[in-house]
């Protein structure tokens, strides 16, 4: 591959030198899956919400069953099945994350018994919208 100065010539860069300095582009900071914690599976696949931290305390108490939650200084993660974003316009505070890929590794703060990292969804949509004082709404027909 050849880079191109303001002179017109060009720089020929190997392979080798491209790949080590792509690496050398990643930051700590790079994008990251949540982290399941040993011993526990993903049968679902896997994805995440996440909501400003102020309003984790007040939705933890509001759900019948807990799954994994992470947490850093802006977010509270809850990790969801894959495709838990069907037919849910989540409240506007709330990020819904495909794949669960997250700018930081946040900390782990509740882990469930079990072999399954998740919170279930519709409770999880209702007590946000709850909390965020939004009315739920569903976006699309499901069709049996």
């Amino acid at each position: 591959m050849a880079v191109s100065g303001a002179s017109g010539g060009g720089q020929v860069l190997s392979l080798d030198t491209l790949v080590r300095l792509r690496r050398g582009m990643r930051t700590s900071a790079a994008p990251r899956l949540l982290p399941v914690p040993e011993g526990m599976t993903i049968p679902l696949g896997c994805d995440a919400v996440a909501v400003p931290a102020r309003f984790g305390p007040l939705i933890l108490p509001r759900l019948p069953r807990v799954g994994c939650v992470y947490a850093d200084d802006a977010h509270w993660w809850w990790i969801v099945p894959s495709d838990s974003d069907y037919a849910l316009e989540w409240p506007a505070s709330a990020r819904y994350v495909t794949g669960a890929v997250v700018p930081e590794a946040p900390r782990l703060i509740h882990r469930p018994a079990g072999t399954v990292p998740y919170t279930p969804p519709i409770p999880l949509y209702l007590a946000l919208c709850r909390v965020m004082g939004t009315t739920p709404t569903w976006t699309k027909h499901i069709s049996a």
